[in-house]
């Protein structure tokens, strides 16, 4: 075996709890839950512990045993293997590096054995390579040597609550669990397409366990109403779903608003600070916008899964051990954002247990005649008398939505629709050139009329391009930044420039992004990204 050993030492008379390759503390103290699951359960989970290191392997084998673990050890991988083959352990604890048969091929033979058995990998060589093959072969979890014993004690309370959760789930339920009707409602606000139900149907299988869930699809697609989806009938639902922004958060404020700061850890820290991840302690957070959390911390936030142990932004110590279901999402290509080096790939796979992908609103244009009369109601009752009679959508009118491209989705759909109500006559049947911002193709869609007009074209060649240029870039702007809901970095990646572009047109034609989202006066900080 390769790295440094441990030895387990209960009752330390130090007490501290997170030690490193010097030796495994004493027990922590009874306000740590690491191991979450009670004693009676634990009776019932067996664990196996292969690694040729001796005192590495009597250590972990003495800690869980005093925890309540039944544990096997065995210190050869050939022995390990026929070990396995014969006999089912919930638990594997595999060192990756055993002499003539390797952690990897004791873990496959474990898994073609028993495929519902949890193994976590240790070694002493811990790379991003050795982290994502171990992941990809079926690892559950990696666990990179020396680690502590508050490290190794959140784990396997981990794996033996997930041990439970899976055996729950496999018993007869009394009748057939569904979801609230009221909850498949909400979900169902944003499409009832075959397309869109595949996507509850996978969120509402995912929802009761603790696996982390990597959601993808384009801005405005309905990302962060799956999460909350996901949270809402999840075991955790009294407890905080804390959404986190990566996008909108300034990188400077970044790392103390998830991990909380000292006192006197930089200019302006007055006092002691408790991150997202300890007000998610016991809930969920959602890391929206993932693939713009700086590469840093996402190095530090990867800890925080591994172990569960945060060290807030200026500390010397352990600070927190929280227990966190992690929903992340972007509206990137993940495997691109790899390649281009904005995520961690061992962040990736360890976020992305279940990976739910929700389709634009184009590729589901069933969807728009529903989500437009809900959207229309929803605006009526919360803008105009609702004791009025609502309008309603021509028929043409609904053929134009449907057929629009959508580049916003849901977002957009739901903005453009709020734009109506405020603006058309109780019992008024809306017609096409109503809506706004539905043809990109020689109109600006914000009812100001043809771009080419008499007045234009009697202008020199010059002046007319300047004039209709300005159109098109103030038109284009307002069109875009209002499908990115004000998000500039979105706007953005839908027009395919970078931000200083949008800036810089902005600057130009002497707008600022709360006018062109609310067409309100201008806002100090509209520029500000």
């Amino acid at each position: 075996m390769s790295g440094q050993s441990w030895t387990a030492r209960r009752g330390s008379a130090s007490g501290n709890s997170d030690h490193r390759a010097g030796g495994l503390a004493s027990k922590p103290s009874p306000d740590q839950e690491l191991i979450s699951v009670d004693a009676a359960q634990r009776g019932t989970i067996q664990l196996l512990i292969v690694d040729d290191e001796h005192s590495l392997r009597e250590s972990c084998a003495s800690l869980l045993t005093a925890e309540g673990f039944p544990v096997t050890v065995c210190a050869k991988g050939d022995e390990a293997v026929r070990l396995v083959k014969r006999r089912r352990f919930d638990i594997l604890l595999i060192d990756l590096y055993m002499s003539q048969v390797s952690g990897l091929e004791i873990m496959r033979a474990a898994l073609e054995a028993s495929p519902d058995s949890l193994a976590i990998v240790m070694t002493g060589n811990p790379s991003v390579e050795s982290s994502v093959t171990a992941l990809r072969e079926g690892a559950w979890d990696y666990l990179p040597k020396p680690f502590s014993a508050t490290h190794f004690q959140v784990l396997v309370g981990r794996a033996a609550h997930a041990v439970v959760v899976a055996r729950e789930s496999r018993r007869p339920q009394r009748p057939t669990r569904t979801l609230p009707q009221d909850v498949n409602d909400q979900a169902l606000l944003f499409g009832q397409s075959r397309a869109f139900r595949s996507v509850i149907e996978i969120a509402q299988k995912v929802a009761n366990t603790d696996a982390s869930v990597f959601i993808t699809g384009e801005s405005g697609a309905g990302k962060e109403v799956i999460a909350q989806f996901i949270h809402r009938n999840s075991r955790r639902s009294s407890r905080e779903l804390v959404p986190v922004n990566c996008a909108a958060i300034p990188e400077t404020l970044l790392e103390s608003e998830m991990f909380g700061h000292v006192e006197g850890a930089f200019t302006g820290a007055v006092r002691e600070k408790q991150g997202l991840l300890e007000v998610a302690n016991g809930g969920t957070l959602f890391l929206d916008e993932l693939t713009e959390l700086p590469l840093p911390t996402q190095a530090k936030l990867l800890r925080v899964l591994q172990d569960g142990v945060v060290r807030r932004v200026g500390s010397t110590k352990t600070d927190a051990v929280v227990n966190v279901r992690f929903i992340a999402a972007t509206n990137r290509d993940p495997i691109q954002a790899i390649r281009e080096g904005v995520l961690r790939k061992d962040l990736h796979y360890r976020l992305r247990v279940v990976p739910i992908h929700i389709p634009p609103l184009r590729e589901r244009p069933e969807d728009i005649p529903f989500l437009a009369e809900r959207f229309l109601q929803e605006f009526w009752g919360l803008h105009r008398d609702p004791s009025s009679p609502a309008p309603r959508f021509s028929d043409q009118a609904m053929r134009t939505l449907v057929q629009a491209h959508w580049p916003g989705n849901v977002r957009e759909l739901r903005n453009v629709v709020e734009h109506l109500v405020v603006l058309v006559s109780p019992a008024a049947e809306i017609q096409p050139d109503e809506i706004p911002f539905i043809d990109d193709h020689g109109a600006d869609g914000y009812g100001n009329g043809p771009i080419f007009g008499a007045a234009v074209m009697n202008l020199d060649y010059h002046s007319a391009r300047e004039h209709v240029l300005g159109e098109f870039e103030t038109a284009y702007l307002k069109h875009i930044v209002q499908a990115a809901a004000g998000n500039i970095s979105d706007a953005a990646r839908m027009a395919g420039v970078d931000r200083t572009t949008l800036y810089r047109l902005m600057e130009k034609h002497g707008t600022r992004r709360d006018n062109l989202v609310h067409g309100g006066s201008p806002d100090e900080e509209a520029l500000s990204g």
